[in-house]
């Protein structure tokens, strides 16, 4: 049967070998002698991928990410390219029918490469951000087996790695276009292999004679966004040698719901491509009217369209099609005149930007769809709406675009260019960037080609902490120079009533035309807009210090990063016993404590509590641990209290002095021990929940410097009718301080400063006490609650040490849950309970339970039948610091065993319940094959966990 029309991913079936240890060449593999899995030295080889991915894959090479097995793996520097120059081998059936035409695609490659296709040899060109596509249609076996070998060589200069390690190694990396953090950072180990190989998808393309290459998709609005038109130019290669007469459609229509798509245009166009010609054609543009828009995550839906592009070939039928999803957006970026901060606007729409740095998923490329979508929703989860791509990382894959696109997520993308790599560091490195400056330019054009038509995609920017050369710079000012349509600043924009002039260039014929381009990461409204290095800083804090004037003076941070410590069940899973020791503190004749951490945790680049001289270690407020587990619990009530700070206190100024903040950084590449809001195993730290907190649309928080209750709303809507209600919660339960704080009206886009929190200067204050604020609408009868904070605090000059002995109170709960599988796949919804009285105060407990049974009612009736856990207790008060992990309910003693199934989705976790209150949770996830998962609940007053079945 032939061939359909459409793309076929090489993915399966592949294998590998290290070049000097094969001794045929590339015709032969292809042609006589092709090699088998059956015969050293052929193994299975992970593709997409790289050379170490693969014998990772294959326990040729230990785990590099595992304790300090990075280092018994040879590295590039030392074994010369050879050792990691490597075969890559496939075979592959197709039928092709008449006047059809085949193209084999790599997406990318790093560095070079030679491609053998039943003997026949082609080169595959430098840079590892490039795509390549090769016409095989004559060199095909159209009814038979194909052979298919790639020879990939390494990058041309991969350097060597300092003693003393370094940003970027000794920046030799900085000479070729290639991801520069695998010569290592203070946050990265050096990967050996400089992640050598095909580490993009590989496919088969069929079309007819002609093809559609890089459609470019732009909306532009008018009438306050009633009005929107669809602008596309497409690029046609007519392959034939015969003129080809053309019926060139484009559709569009809604997201699908079920098999279902509600098309809501269809246009045709007729037109001659001559022979062998490559030709650009701009469609008329489509008008829609109320087109529902895309937004950015807080703000809105996430509405997408679906476009399909067709050709067809008089005489020949469909001869090519292309389809992508579309979001009607427009992105608005200028300087902040009262700031001085970037402002973004989407959809007219100011928006204060809360996000983090990420540098790429996984620092092998074992990148697929279901991390990248694991990576892009726990984003979304904490609430973010915007991720800055690195610039020594990656140009990112279009499967982190289409997550970023769904699930609201903004992005910075930068190009490849450092400031410890491209200019500065030790040793010094190169300012004028790669040594073949045109290999770049065609890198970013061919980048900026793949990734445009995304709604998440923002802005583009030349590099971190650096500008690119001069030469290179010049060009990509010019090459992604905006449509005057979006040069139109904020306010006369809003009142644009004129369609684009018809002498001007269609907005589609532009490379991009839509985003702007800024020089690099320090400049033109980040961090202090000169260059100068005003971003960070990257240490722990205290916390109160995120809310004063003085901390930050600039109006949008690129990068301010803290701690990171994960779990410890992550720890035992990713180090041997050694590294299961925690640190010493070392008291210092200042008075602050050094933190000296064992040699693993060194490698992996721990970063400390403490700030010797700044900031007194933040885990020995909570007391001395005892061991990795005490630690690690100590060490998320810090990462919590951490994150959520340095996010409310940038909200508190939100627009009167920041627009904005990302955090350095989301997560780690590898096993890393600093600046991360989940692990490389995807455990999510409290650090996570400590976000989601503080960056919910509408928001109530306490400023730690000043002690007032704010209200944040970042939403569009005023909020009015709203009353807070606050509560202070001390150790034995009682709650001696209650207050309402009502009829108050939050404009939109506003930060409000309320009432002060006078409770630690009475005359009975308690050293250690817990604070809970909510958020409610007055007019609704249950009071639903629109914002829940809650505090564990300690009067100035004090600390948490009390909280140590509070964990043998034991304090009641009730745990009703719901479990509904479909396949693989489970969702549980739980309630839970703190169960205890509160002494006659505020709480109307019997109020509680009427709330959490009307709940009940409401389960669908389908699912498993409700199963109720009781943890029995004598005391009264809160039950601290709950948390929820999900384990396979094998019982396996065998120490350091991880028994957590990950990743898991939580709608809340790392939280607590005062007297009487109830909490709502759901979690999802994907149970391995034959396992009957538990959920277990840890806590402050609950050491050991209790299991909830689900079974």
């Amino acid at each position: 049967m032939a061939e359909a029309i459409g793309k076929r991913v090489l993915d399966k079936g592949w294998l590998a070998a290290r070049s000097t240890e094969v001794d045929l060449t590339g015709v032969e593999l292809t042609t006589t002698t092709p090699p088998s899995s059956d015969h050293s030295p052929w193994i299975e080889a992970l593709i997409p991928g790289t050379v170490l991915a693969t014998l990772v894959k294959n326990k040729l090479v230990p785990d590099p990410f595992y304790g300090l097995e990075n280092e018994s793996i040879i590295d590039i520097a030392d074994s010369g390219r050879e050792h990691y120059t490597f075969w890559f081998f496939t075979t592959f059936e197709c039928n092709l029918s008449t006047n059809s035409y085949v193209e084999l695609n790599f997406r990318a490659i790093n560095y070079s490469a030679e491609v053998y296709l039943n003997g026949h040899k082609e080169v595959l060109p430098k840079g590892m951000f490039r795509r390549h596509s090769i016409d095989v249609t004559e060199f095909l076996n159209s009814s038979g087996e194909n052979m298919l070998a790639v020879l990939v060589y390494p990058p041309d200069h991969p350097g060597t790695i300092p003693p003393e390690g370094g940003q970027g190694g000794d920046h030799e990396i900085g000479k070729d276009v290639a991801a520069q953090y695998v010569e290592g950072w203070d946050w990265m180990a050096p990967i050996r292999d400089r992640n050598t190989g095909i580490w993009d998808e590989v496919s088969l393309s069929f079309t007819g004679p002609v093809k559609i290459v890089d459609p470019h998709l732009v909306s532009s609005f008018f009438d306050d966004y009633k009005r929107a038109y669809l602008h596309t130019t497409v690029e046609l290669v007519n392959k034939g040698d015969l003129v080809a007469d053309c019926t060139l459609n484009i559709q569009v229509g809604t997201e699908p719901e079920g098999d279902l798509i509600l098309v809501e245009h269809l246009q045709t166009q007729k037109l001659s491509i001559p022979a062998g010609s490559h030709v650009q054609y701009t469609l008329p543009e489509l008008f829609f009217y109320k087109p529902n828009l895309w937004w950015p995550n807080g703000m809105g839906k996430q509405s997408l369209y679906n476009v399909e592009i067709t050709v067809d070939v008089e005489d020949h039928g469909e001869s090519d099609s292309w389809s992508e999803h579309f979001g009607f957006r427009k992105i608005e970026s200028d300087i902040d005149t009262t700031t001085g901060g970037r402002l973004f606007k989407v959809n007219g729409e100011p928006i204060f930007i809360r996000g983090g740095n990420w540098i790429l998923s996984d620092g092998l490329l074992r990148l697929s769809k279901k991390r990248y979508k694991t990576d892009i929703k726990f984003h979304a989860d904490m609430n973010f709406n915007m991720i800055r791509c690195w610039g020594g990382g990656l140009a990112e894959r279009p499967e982190f675009y289409h997550y970023c696109d769904i699930y609201g997520l903004l992005v910075w993308q930068e190009f490849w260019i450092t400031g410890d790599v491209d200019g500065r560091g030790v040793p010094v490195s190169n300012p004028d960037g790669p040594l073949d400056h045109d290999l770049f330019l065609l890198c970013a054009r061919d980048t900026v080609k793949l990734l445009r038509n995304h709604p998440s995609l923002a802005l583009w920017v030349g590099g971190n902490e650096q500008v690119p050369p001069d030469d290179i710079n010049t060009a990509l000012k010019n090459d992604l120079q905006l449509h005057p349509y979006f040069e139109t600043n904020f306010e006369s924009n809003k009142n644009f009533k004129k369609e684009i002039s018809p002498i001007l260039k269609d907005p589609s014929e532009y490379l991009d035309g839509t985003r702007i381009y800024v020089q690099g990461s320090m400049w033109d409204g980040f961090a202090n807009g000169q260059g100068d290095f005003t971003d960070g800083p990257y240490e722990i804090q205290n916390p109160e210090n995120f809310f004063k004037d003085d901390f930050y003076m600039y109006g949008f941070n690129p990068e301010v990063g803290s701690v990171g410590m994960p779990v410890a069940a992550t720890i035992r899973a990713t180090m041997p016993p050694e590294g299961w020791q925690i640190p010493l503190f070392n008291k210092l004749a200042s008075g602050y404590i050094e933190e000296v951490a064992n040699p693993i945790w060194v490698y992996h680049k721990y970063i400390p509590y403490s700030k010797p001289g700044l900031v007194h270690d933040q885990i020995l407020l909570y007391g001395t641990p005892k061991a990795l587990d005490d630690f690690c619990l100590k060490a998320q009530l810090v990462n919590y209290i951490q994150y959520r700070a340095l996010l409310e206190g940038w909200t508190s100024r939100m627009w009167t002095k920041y627009t904005g903040v990302l955090i350095w950084k989301t997560q780690n590449p590898w096993t890393g021990l600093r600046g991360q809001f989940y692990d490389h195993l995807h455990d999510q730290t409290a650090g996570f929940y400590g976000c989601r907190c503080a960056a919910e649309p509408i928001h109530v928080q306490l400023n730690l410097s000043t002690y007032f209750i704010e209200v944040v709303n970042t939403t569009s809507k005023e909020l009015s009718d709203v009353a807070i209600e606050a509560s202070v919660w001390d150790l034995e339960g009682a709650c001696p301080y209650y207050e309402v704080f009502d009829t108050l009206t939050i404009p939109s886009k506003t930060t409000l400063s309320t009432s002060e929190i006078k409770y630690p200067n009475s005359d009975n204050a308690k050293p250690v006490y817990f604070l809970l604020l909510k958020l409610y609408k007055k007019s609704d009868d249950d009071k639903k609650i629109i914002s829940r904070n809650f505090y564990w605090l300690h009067l100035p000059g004090g600390d948490y040490k009390l909280l140590e002995q509070y964990k043998s109170n034991k304090i009641p709960l009730k745990i009703m849950s719901l479990t509904f599988i479909k396949g693989s796949s489970y969702e549980v919804k739980m309630h839970i309970q703190n169960t205890s009285s509160n002494n006659g105060d505020f709480v109307d407990r019997e109020k509680g339970q009427s709330w959490f049974r009307k709940i009940l009612k409401n389960f669908p009736k389908k699912g498993s039948e409700v199963k109720v856990t009781e943890i029995g207790g004598a005391q009264s008060g809160v039950a601290f610091f709950l948390h929820f992990s999900v384990h396979t309910s094998e019982k396996d003693e065998k120490k350091g065993e991880d028994t957590r199934i990950l990743p898991v989705h939580y709608s809340d976790n790392y939280f607590s319940l005062v007297p009487g209150e109830v909490m709502a949770v759901t979690l999802n996830f994907e149970a391995p094959e034959g396992v009957t998962p538990c959920v277990l609940i840890n806590g402050w007053n609950y050491e050991g966990g209790v299991v909830v079945s689900l079974a």
